[in-house]
């Protein structure tokens, strides 16, 4: 029984990487028309609190976690100078090789590595930043993830998850924001990528998954204590940023 719900997890893991990889050279765009450009704040935000925990003016490792086509990065570095900041090395890690290729001619400044997120390819205790952005949604093995951050992160070091996590949405608002994420969502992510089930998995996901406070326990039991939760465009999205115990 046990061997066979792996399979199904290793599945299901399989199609999501294949579903990136086939909407890899459309994603930036996608990702700007649909957020209008918003998310850049988010992951500033996120940047700034890592910084503002750590208290460090040199890091040896900053690791964004399915960096997909490397944008989190981007805003790493930016940040880091902004806050004057030095960073040793900036490390991407993605399952899909395809989001990979864009972000090697993207990003010239970091070293990327095809892996998951439940399998990290870098050493115990040799990164200060663990960041994953929209991607722990996506992630089947989550708990073995969190783990894995947890081991990889140097003492004291920050993981920053960004997410769109499930709201409970009964009100008139909240009901203009959900027809917005299952109807117009996938209608404009699918005319973009010529992919429309790509972009009708997102809300589809959303609904799977868990809440901020959820997520919030799931990081304190992998040995991470909360330093900062916030919601952003009416409970959209959420930025969550940890401390290793």
């Amino acid at each position: 029984m046990g061997i066979e719900k792996l399979t199904d997890k290793q599945q299901k893991q399989e199609k999501i990487v294949e579903m990136f990889d086939n909407i890899a050279e459309t994603y930036d765009l996608a990702n700007r028309v649909l957020s209008m450009g918003i998310d850049i704040q988010w992951r500033k935000k996120g940047c700034d609190k890592a910084f503002e925990i750590l208290k460090k003016k040199e890091l040896e490792q900053i690791t964004d976690v399915a960096t997909g086509t490397g944008d989190l990065l981007i805003y790493w570095k930016e940040q880091a100078q902004k806050n004057g900041i030095e960073i040793e090395k900036y490390v991407g890690i993605d399952p899909s090789v395809g989001m990979l290729e864009v972000a090697k001619k993207k990003v010239d400044f970091a070293n990327f590595i095809e892996g998951k997120a439940q399998e990290l390819p870098i050493g115990n205790q040799s990164t200060n930043v663990i960041s994953i952005s929209y991607g722990i949604r996506n992630v089947v093995d989550r708990v073995e993830a969190l783990q894995e951050f947890h081991r990889a992160l140097k003492p004291g070091g920050i993981v920053v998850i960004l997410e769109f996590t499930k709201q409970d949405r009964s009100g008139l608002i909240d009901k203009v924001v959900d027809f917005g994420m299952k109807k117009v969502l996938p209608r404009i992510g699918g005319l973009i990528s010529k992919n429309y089930e790509a972009y009708k998995y997102l809300p589809d996901s959303i609904e799977e998954f868990l809440t901020t406070e959820m997520l919030s326990q799931e990081l304190e039991e992998a040995g991470f204590e909360m330093k900062y939760t916030k919601s952003f465009s009416m409970g959209i999205s959420t930025l969550l940023v940890a401390q290793k115990i």
